[in-house]
């Protein structure tokens, strides 16, 4: 399987911004989905937001106004700009891909994926 490289975490102070990025290995493969999952210790890996190769996007709830997924023009990159950060934004962010297309509603699924990065960690302070 393709391999995802996730970068550009770190730790923040409550309020600030943060902006990390997921890079394809080896051949420019065109992902249907691409999307930003993270989980915070004792809690379940949930879905952050997705991105198709059209560039529709979906975003959790919890997120919704604050971050901003992209790809970039070759979609072989990911990004997600996250402004305003909040303490329970703290998790480590995986990035994920699938060639498979579903339902807006399930974009946040982390079963409908089948490529994942190792992950960057995000800590937001108070």
């Amino acid at each position: 399987q393709v391999q995802l490289v996730e970068s550009g975490g770190g730790s923040v102070q409550a309020g600030g911004s943060l902006s990390v990025s997921c890079a394809t290995s080896g051949a420019g493969y065109s992902y249907s989905l691409m999307a930003w999952f993270r989980q915070a210790p004792g809690k379940e890996r949930e879905g952050v937001a997705a991105i198709s190769s059209g560039g529709v996007l979906w975003y959790a709830d919890s997120v919704q106004g604050r971050f901003t997924a992209s790809r970039d023009n070759a979609k072989n990159t990911l990004y997600l700009q996250m402004n305003s950060l909040k303490p329970e934004d703290t998790g480590m962010y995986y990035c994920a891909a699938t060639f498979a297309l579903f339902p807006w509603r399930n974009w946040g699924l982390e079963k409908n994926y089948d490529v994942w990065g190792q992950g960057t960690q995000v800590t937001v302070s108070s």
